[in-house]
């Protein structure tokens, strides 16, 4: 894990922070070099699809020139929700590093049951709370905003 790619993912919360969305950044990393990252624009494109973590993972893919990002590793500003855990297993990312749990204790337990090594895919390596303090201030700065409005 490298602090300097964790900040990276928050650099990118930031910027969906900028355009009204619900600041989630990724950075896809292979070799030291970020090869894919992303923020959240669900709002922007009126598509559920439009995480951090799905933007990184097609950036990266295109990168790579193969779906397969083997020994890639992903950093995010929140822990991924379900479908883009179940993207990052598929995609064969190795490890997940994440700046903050979400305190959904319920969708902790699906991503590390999805993340478990099962016969087609190879386990995700998961780790969480890395950069509370960091995470925590700007997602309580966008919901202390959208309340104000």
């Amino acid at each position: 894990m490298k602090k300097e790619f964790l900040d990276k993912a928050i650099y990118y919360a930031k910027k969906a922070y900028d355009i009204d969305e619900v600041p989630i950044g990724a950075v896809i990393v292979k070799d030291n070099e970020i090869i894919g990252y992303g923020y959240n624009k669900k709002e922007k494109e009126k598509s559920v699809l439009e995480h951090a973590e799905i933007s990184a993972i097609k950036m990266a893919e295109k990168k790579v020139d193969n779906w397969r990002l083997n020994g890639c590793d992903i950093y995010v500003s929140l822990d991924p929700c379900p479908m883009c855990a179940s993207a990052i297993k598929q995609a064969r990312i190795k490890n997940v590093y994440s700046a903050l749990n979400n305190l959904d204790n319920n969708n902790f337990e699906i991503i590390s049951q999805i993340f478990r090594k099962d016969k087609v895919n190879p386990e995700v390596k998961f780790i969480t709370n890395l950069d509370i303090e960091s995470s925590k201030k700007i997602l309580n700065s966008f919901f202390k905003k959208q309340r104000n409005k």
